[in-house]
């Protein structure tokens, strides 16, 4: 059984540890809310653009004059998965919820026969991908000095991911992030960029009426499609940024209430442990009083 001194300095060190946890939850609440903005504003961008070359691409078709990042190389012998995850811990499931997706892409892929190449950006994903899957390592972006995400780290990425593609490096590309639905909620997700997939518009025949295209859709597409891999890796950043702010602040929500319940837990026994040593010395003082 702890002594009284062992009790007291459990408490204060809970004690302590709550704090750091209730201003952490304060912090990522802050900063929650400005993730949160950014990528529920870049949302509508994100959408529309993809509407935009959706319908370029419905309209291209599988021409042979279509460009080699819609049509792709006509292979997926070799696959390349970017794992975007945070630069810091504490954020619950977060990092390894999509770790675990992006694992399990890749063991899938093996499996099939395919090759696998990884890219990871954020220290916790590579930590995560290294261990299990190093030797599939290719590369990292560092994003610890990245204070606030802006589309230029999005097309430093895509600049690395094409000129790879360009190269023949490989024939798929997957990026993984964790979409933002509220502080509870984030939804590991696998998006593939290279060759790139829109959906089709509801209504080809009307809306491609009132369009024509100069150059030709295949010129614009080309010139666009680059642009299209930097907007889904930035959107993909924003989310995210959101995801991670979120889950930190009801990680150390439910850490600080968890340190709430123990410190009770302690101070209950500390307090038992307490009485019991009076007591004790009680009985004694009145066993000698008796002795005499």
């Amino acid at each position: 059984m702890p002594s009284l001194k062992d009790l007291k300095n459990r408490i204060s060190s809970v004690k302590s540890t709550r704090k750091i946890t209730k201003a952490m939850q304060m912090v990522a609440a802050a900063k929650l809310r400005r993730a949160q903005d950014a990528a529920e504003a870049a949302r509508p961008y994100a959408e529309r653009f993809n509407a935009v070359m959706g319908q370029l691409a419905a309209s291209v078709g599988g021409s042979d004059t279509a460009p080699l990042l819609l049509k792709g190389t006509g292979k997926d012998d070799v696959h390349l998965l970017v794992v975007m995850t945070s630069e810091r811990g504490l954020c619950g499931g977060f990092n390894a919820n999509i770790a675990k997706l992006a694992r399990q892409h890749a063991r899938d892929l093996i499996q099939k026969g395919k090759t696998v190449k990884i890219i990871t950006v954020g220290k916790k994903g590579r930590e995560a991908m290294k261990r299990d899957l190093g030797e599939l390592y290719i590369g990292h972006v560092d994003l610890s000095d990245v204070k606030r995400i802006g589309y230029g780290t999005a097309t430093d990425i895509a600049k690395d991911v094409l000129g790879k593609f360009d190269a023949g490096e490989f024939d798929v590309a997957t990026i993984f992030y964790s979409k933002f639905v509220n502080v509870v909620t984030q939804t590991p997700t696998a998006l593939q960029v290279i060759p790139a997939k829109f959906d089709a518009p509801e209504d080809t025949g009307a809306a491609s009426a009132l369009y024509e295209y100069e150059p030709s859709e295949e010129e614009v597409l080309a010139d666009l499609l680059p642009r299209g891999v930097a907007t889904q890796i930035f959107a993909a950043l924003l989310e995210n940024a959101a995801s991670e702010q979120g889950a930190r602040m009801s990680a150390m929500d439910n850490a600080t209430r968890n340190a709430g319940e123990m410190i009770d837990k302690l101070t209950i026994e500390y307090n038992r442990s307490r009485q019991a040593v009076i007591t004790n010395e009680l009985i004694e003082i009145i066993s000698g009083a008796e002795a005499l």
